[in-house]
C-alpha cells in the first residue's frame, strides 16, 4: 500500500500527472471517488471535446498572479499535447478562433489518458472515498475507503466546484486549508446571466434567438465577438459565458461589479451606418433585420425597438432620438442580477492562491511533495479549450517532477 506517488482525482490533469510519473518509473497511485472516469472531459464539447486551442497565451486566463501560467504552459504546450492527439491517430478538427475538437468522440481522448497511464503502469482505485489526508515524516498517509495508502508524495487534482452533478466538490480546498494554504474565494465562471427581476419577462420572450456581439465588462479587460443568446432566465452564448468571468472576477479583486457593455452590432461603424441611413423610410427594426444590419431576426429587432420606442421611419426620428439608438446600439450597460451558479457553470474561478506554488513544478512551497494542479488552482481559462489546456500542461508538469 506503499507509492511514491498519490494522485487524488482522475479528471484530465490528475491522469496526465499519473501517466507522466509512471512514465518516470514512479509508483503511482491515482484515486478518485467517481465510479466513471473523464465524465467532464466525456460530456465537453458536445461530446467531441475542445481538447486545446491553436493559440494558448498566459493572457488567456485569469488569475489573481496572471503570470503564473507561463511556465507551465511553455514546458508542455498545446503544440505538444497536439503531437500526443496525433500518436494515437486521433482525426481531429478546427473550429472557429482556434478551437480543436475530435472529429467522432470525447472517449477518445479519455482512451488515450488510460493507455498513457497503462504504459506508466499506474494503479487505480475507484470508486475510493477519501477520508483523512496527513503529513508524515516520509511523506503522506491516506484513510480511504479501501484502505490506508502512503506515499512520497500526494497530488490534489480533484477540480472546482462546477458540474456538482458530476461529483463536484471542496475536497481540495479543505485540503490547502489544512496545510495552511489560502483560498481565492471559488465562484462560478464561464456562466450564464441571470437577468435582473424587471427584464426577466422581456428575455424571455426572445429566448432561444441569439445575436452576434462583442462583450466586455470593464475598462482593460479583453472584448469578445462571438453569439449572444436569450434565455428563458437571462443572457446565454459563448459572447456571455467568456464575460462573465471577468464580471466574476470584479468580486474578489474586491471591487464592485461594474455593467457588462455589449455591441449589438460588433461589425458596423454605427454612427456613420446611423447617418447613412437619416433620410430613410424604413423603421430602425426594418433594418436591423436587413443582412446589412447584422441581420437580427425580425422577431428580437421589432421587440427591441418596441421595447425601446421606436417605432418610426428613422426620417421621422429627431437627432436626440438618433444620438439614444447610436449610444443603445453601440453600449447597452447590463447589470445582471447574478449567474445561474455551478450547475450550469463550465469551471470555476479562484482556488488554491498561486502564491503558495511552484510555477515550474506545481508544488506546494512550504509543504514539501505536496502538489496542486488543475482547475482546483487559481488559474481560469477562457472558453475555447484553454482550461483542458492548462490541466495538460499543469499536470504534465506536476508529473516530471512528484
Amino acid at each position: 500500500m506503499d507509492f511514491d506517488v498519490i494522485v487524488i482525482g482522475a479528471g484530465a490533469a490528475g491522469m496526465m500527472c499519473a501517466a507522466q510519473a509512471g512514465l518516470r518509473g514512479r509508483r503511482v497511485l491515482l484515486i478518485d471517488h467517481a465510479a466513471k472516469i473523464g465524465e467532464r472531459i466525456r460530456i465537453s464539447g458536445g461530446g467531441r471535446c475542445n481538447f486545446t486551442n491553436r493559440i494558448v497565451k498566459p493572457e488567456h486566463f485569469i488569475s489573481q498572479n496572471p503570470h503564473f501560467s507561463r511556465s507551465a504552459l511553455t514546458q508542455f504546450s498545446a503544440a505538444d499535447f497536439v503531437d500526443l492527439v496525433e500518436q494515437y491517430g486521433i482525426a481531429y478538427h478546427e473550429k472557429t478562433l482556434g478551437q480543436l475538437f475530435c472529429d467522432e468522440s470525447a472517449t477518445q481522448i479519455i482512451a488515450l489518458l488510460k493507455d498513457q497511464c497503462d504504459k506508466g503502469q499506474v494503479q487505480w482505485a475507484y470508486p475510493c472515498a477519501v477520508h483523512r489526508v496527513e503529513k508524515t515524516p516520509q511523506g503522506f498517509a491516506l484513510d480511504t475507503a479501501e484502505g490506508r495508502f502512503s506515499s512520497q508524495s500526494l497530488v490534489i487534482a480533484t477540480g472546482g466546484l462546477a458540474i456538482p452533478q458530476l461529483g463536484a466538490t471542496p475536497f481540495g480546498y479543505r485540503i490547502a486549508e489544512q496545510f495552511g494554504l489560502n483560498i481565492i474565494p471559488p465562484q462560478p465562471a464561464l456562466v450564464p446571466l441571470a437577468a435582473a427581476s424587471d427584464e426577466v419577462a422581456t428575455f424571455s420572450k426572445w429566448a432561444g434567438n441569439s445575436l452576434v456581439v462583442r462583450t466586455q465588462c470593464g475598462d482593460n479587460t479583453p472584448q469578445f465577438r462571438e453569439n449572444l443568446l436569450f434565455t428563458h432566465r437571462g443572457l446565454s452564448g459563448p459572447a456571455i459565458l467568456q464575460v462573465s468571468s471577468y464580471w466574476q472576477k470584479q468580486a474578489y479583486q474586491g471591487g464592485k461589479k461594474q455593467p457588462i457593455c455589449i455591441n449589438l452590432l460588433p461589425d458596423l461603424d454605427i454612427p456613420a451606418w446611423l447617418q447613412s441611413h437619416r433620410t430613410s423610410k424604413l423603421t430602425l427594426a426594418q433594418l436591423l433585420a436587413q443582412p446589412e444590419g447584422s441581420a437580427w431576426s425580425k422577431r428580437i429587432a421589432q421587440a427591441w425597438c418596441e421595447l425601446k420606442g421606436w417605432r418610426k421611419p428613422m426620417a421621422e426620428h429627431s437627432n436626440k432620438e438618433i444620438i439614444a439608438m447610436r449610444d443603445a446600439l453601440s453600449a447597452w450597460m447590463l447589470i445582471p442580477a447574478g449567474t445561474l451558479g455551478y450547475a450550469k457553470a463550465e469551471v470555476t474561478l479562484g482556488g488554491v492562491d498561486t502564491r503558495a506554488l511552484s510555477s515550474k513544478t506545481m508544488a506546494c512551497t512550504t509543504v514539501p511533495s505536496l502538489y496542486f494542479i488543475g482547475e482546483v488552482v487559481d488559474v481560469t481559462g477562457w472558453l475555447g479549450g484553454y482550461n483542458f489546456q492548462w490541466a495538460w500542461s499543469s499536470g504534465w508538469v506536476a508529473g516530471q517532477s512528484a
